[in-house]
């Protein structure tokens, strides 16, 4: 296993860990809590994204404006049965999100969501670390590489390991920050 397919998932690893953290919903609205809505399209699940425009005209507001009316039932819908813990406001035209105020043991309950999303995102950090160092064991016993090759090999393995895991530490720190200052 090359030193670069490594890097390569330890860097799929902090994207999908990033996406985690902008959907979890911190007071204010972030569009990316809908990424995962689909709404009955014509007989076809569609992202909301594909048949509303989203915008956020104010720091606690979300506003779907569908370009086709007759989806605007299905949209309301979608969201009324999707986990993000919003209600619709449909006035006819669009449909606006309004994010209330998080008290602060909804705050303090969010950040320990985080951290275990966090742990889970070093833990596959640590698994790809440790497919690494199995792959440089084996091919040192294969006499494909020498014993000085692998140590050196397995020392870049673990400094790529450490920089993506404080790579983790930061975007937790600042999700955290995010959530506790607002």
């Amino acid at each position: 296993m090359e030193l670069q397919d490594l890097e390569e998932r330890m860097k799929k690893t902090i994207i999908v860990f990033d996406e985690n953290l902008s959907e979890v919903r911190a007071g204010r609205a972030n569009p990316a809590i809908l990424n995962k809505i689909n709404v009955e399209y014509y007989g076809v699940p569609t992202p909301i994204n594909q048949v509303a425009g989203i915008s956020v005209p104010e720091a606690r507001m979300i506003v779907i404006q569908p370009w086709d009316a007759s989806v605007l039932k299905s949209i309301e819908k979608a969201i009324l049965t999707s986990d993000i813990g919003l209600n619709p406001n449909n006035d006819g035209k669009v449909i606006r999100l309004n994010f209330p105020e998080l008290t602060e043991e909804r705050r303090k309950e969010l950040v320990k969501d985080i951290k275990k999303i966090a742990e889970e995102a070093r833990v596959a950090i640590r698994s790809i670390r440790r497919d690494g160092m199995e792959d440089a064991k084996s091919r040192c016993k294969a006499s494909e590489i020498t014993e000085d090759d692998r140590n050196d090999l397995e020392d870049k393995i673990q400094k790529l390991t450490d920089k993506y895991v404080s790579e983790i530490d930061k975007l937790l720190e600042n999700k955290e920050k995010e959530i506790m200052n607002i």
